[in-house]
């Protein structure tokens, strides 16, 4: 990546939806070139989507929960976080515990049924959200 490419890819972090016309007019390049330079970006991985930021409050999934596993049975447990619409991402650590689930839900009964259903896969230790005071603003680039 060159320092073109680090400018498109810091503007589509920030509007995603910007015209490609006005994304190379701020970058001095013919829309064409842009669009050519994002898909190469895309063709390497770099750029893997184009995403909607959701308000999870709006929708009635206020509630972020991060649930930390140990003594995991690895292979179940990342099947069963596929296969579960609440499950927003999950990471195979090191150290004390060996994976961190986010879950988006809607109560604390909710979490509580994925607590009940994960258990099996692991001993799960649970934190709430209680506010984002540092929201995730995009990657350093």
């Amino acid at each position: 990546m060159d320092q073109i490419d680090q400018q498109i890819v810091r503007i589509l972090q920030d509007d995603a939806r910007i015209p490609w016309s006005e994304l190379g007019r701020q970058i001095g390049l013919s829309a064409p070139a842009v669009i050519e330079r994002v898909r190469k970006m895309e063709d390497a991985g770099i750029i893997e989507g184009f995403r909607a930021v959701i308000n999870p409050e709006a929708l009635a999934q206020g509630l972020l929960a991060i649930v930390m596993f140990e003594e995991t049975r690895c292979a179940g447990l990342i099947e069963f976080c596929k296969g579960h619409p609440e499950v927003v991402e999950c990471h195979r650590l090191t150290g004390s515990y060996n994976f961190m689930v986010k879950l988006q839900t809607a109560s604390v009964a909710t979490l509580e049924r994925f607590l009940d259903d994960a258990s099996v896969y692991g001993k799960p230790s649970t934190w709430i959200r209680l506010s984002t005071p540092v929201p995730f603003a995009g990657y350093t680039i």
